[in-house]
């Protein structure tokens, strides 16, 4: 059995996945990588919520201490750093998508798209396996560790 973590407060599931996911920052991050395909600090700050570039590094920085991102040099590029899903990360993605339909039920001027949407509601297996095959496609294999 694992030792608990001092500086958590309790042994709670919904603790311990706010702790790392706790605010819209570091969803939004996963949600252009994972649905936009962005890849580096300068592709998040075009989001347009307008996240503060103190505020994405930050973010970028505690989700690669989770372990839910992976940083890498950027092959074209070497004073560039490419952010990719980890596994880890990856398992995230089903949550994600309940986020989405919660969102798209209730906000009426929801930006999702509807054939979107309509396909999450038939089939959400189908859409998550489609999803981790193009992330895994445009990954490098240390990502995935």
């Amino acid at each position: 059995m694992k030792a608990k973590d001092s500086s958590r407060q309790s042994g709670c599931p919904i603790a311990f996945t706010l702790d790392i996911l706790g605010d819209k920052w570091s969803l939004l991050i996963i949600r252009d990588i994972v649905f936009l395909g962005k890849r580096n600090y300068g592709e998040f700050l075009e989001m347009p919520e307008k996240i503060a570039s103190n505020i994405l590094a930050d973010r970028l920085k505690r989700l690669e201490d989770a372990k839910i991102l992976s940083k890498s040099q950027d092959p074209d590029n070497q004073k560039k750093f490419i952010y990719e899903m980890t596994l880890k990360g990856i398992d995230l993605i089903p949550m994600i998508l309940e986020v989405i339909l919660w969102g798209a039920k209730y906000d009426p001027d929801t930006a999702a798209p509807k054939e979107f949407v309509k396909k999450l509601k038939k089939d959400r297996g189908a859409l998550l396996k489609e999803i981790i095959t193009n992330l895994k496609a445009n990954r490098t294999l240390k990502a995935l560790e």
